[in-house]
């Protein structure tokens, strides 16, 4: 397993790819097109600017199960999740567990041990990707926004109608403030032409729902990445950052997340059924958990999840792109996590996801590396802060990367 996480990290700006479009077939030099990348993205190839931590910086000791005073309803808010989706990406495919004396675990090996008691966990993990998979996406759920707009997916179709119905009987108890409708907006059946002064009603309700989708999708594939163990080199496309956005349009034609990579194979995707497929097929043994297949009561349920995070991880904050991704060990259902995850995305920093739920290898690789096993951890190879506790790295992120 040490072979799957020890890579060389991947350049912050890649190449770009036609969907499907096999990698050995990219018919110029790679550093030609990651100075053209560069330069379509506004970022100098030749410059990078300054990474500094903040002066005096110490990474704090790591404390179990404990919450910043300052963050406890970020923390609260966060787990909605966990109730919502019933824990979804708690724990890797295959997970079993069982209880063992602590003298059957061998000296620098990890177990989870809570009130006494040790647990030794295993799991059924499918085919190792090589590299890491690339996904672009947004975390949170966006409210609506004048200007922007989606062309609705089927599922969605049944969400905006209840949503324009309720606008449309709330016109009738309107009437006594408005006056009667001309002839151009009386009822015809159930049928009417919605007065002017609903058009805006109507129109901001559904670009709320078109908008929380994308947010609802992203959210599933983090959960299948999670399930299948498997390490993510994560673009965010937060709402107007200048980077990762346009290069979605450029590699596939569409602003439409989230939007995936396999530098393994090739393969370039929207739709995040297809994507939740995929990767089950080629990194898993084909099978969709229950929970991700569920169809409009899957995405309501992503939807209910989010409503405590009112928005967070959604919209860009001006920052310093880092030369070289962040590293950060995590997985999806962790409201500790989710937190650090948000930040990330508002200041559009590229990073690899070590998924580590309940059952994974990668445990046991960190427990190593850093004599401890606590997510979230977080690596900065830009510059050599590596670091736990959630509340202490969203400020490390903001006072290093917020420009």
């Amino acid at each position: 397993m040490a072979g799957i996480v020890n890579f060389r990290p991947t350049p912050v700006i890649r190449p770009s790819l036609a969907p499907g479009k096999p990698l050995n077939r990219v018919s110029f030099k790679i550093s030609a097109e990651i100075k053209e990348t560069s330069q379509n993205l506004g970022v100098s190839s030749t410059s990078s600017p300054t990474i500094k931590p903040p002066p005096n910086f110490k990474p704090p000791k790591p404390t179990r199960f404990a919450i910043r005073p300052d963050r406890i309803l970020d923390v609260l808010t966060a787990s909605l999740g966990l109730i919502f989706r019933l824990g979804t990406g708690i724990f890797v495919s295959g997970y079993s567990a069982s209880f063992v004396s602590r003298n059957e675990i061998p000296p620098g090996d990890y177990a989870f041990e809570i009130g006494g008691v040790t647990v030794k966990e295993t799991s059924k993990l499918g085919p190792r990707p090589e590299k890491p998979i690339e996904i672009y996406e947004f975390e949170g759920c966006p409210f609506c926004k004048k200007g922007l707009s989606f062309t609705a997916p089927p599922y969605l179709t049944e969400k905006i109608a209840c949503c324009t119905r309720h606008w449309m009987l709330s016109y009738r108890a309107d009437l006594d403030n408005y006056g009667e409708p001309d002839s151009s907006h009386m009822v015809v059946g159930p049928i009417f032409t919605a007065p002017p002064y609903l058009t805006e009603k109507i129109a901001c309700c559904t670009r709320h729902w078109m908008l929380s989708c994308r947010a609802d999708l992203a959210i599933m594939v983090r959960e299948i990445v999670s399930v299948l163990d498997l390490d993510v080199l994560y673009y965010p496309c937060p709402m107007n950052g200048p980077n990762f956005r346009p290069k979605v349009a450029q590699m596939g034609g569409k602003k439409q997340f989230p939007y995936m990579v396999d530098p393994n194979t090739g393969v370039a995707m929207y739709e995040s059924d297809s994507i939740i497929k995929y990767l089950a097929e080629k990194y898993g043994d084909g099978t969709v958990p229950l929970s991700l297949s569920l169809g409009l009561l899957t995405t309501l349920t992503e939807g209910f999840a989010m409503i405590g995070r009112m928005g967070k991880g959604s919209s860009y904050t001006p920052s310093k792109l880092p030369p070289k991704p962040l590293e950060l060990w995590a997985y999806e259902p962790s409201p500790f996590c989710k937190v650090v995850r948000e930040v990330l995305v508002e200041l559009e920093i590229p990073h690899i996801l070590h998924s580590c739920a309940r059952g994974s290898p990668k445990r046991q690789i960190l427990f190593k590396k850093a004599g401890h096993f606590q997510v979230p951890y977080l690596e900065d190879p830009n510059t050599g802060v590596e670091m736990f506790e959630s509340a202490e790295i969203v400020d490390y992120l903001r006072a290093t990367y917020v420009s």
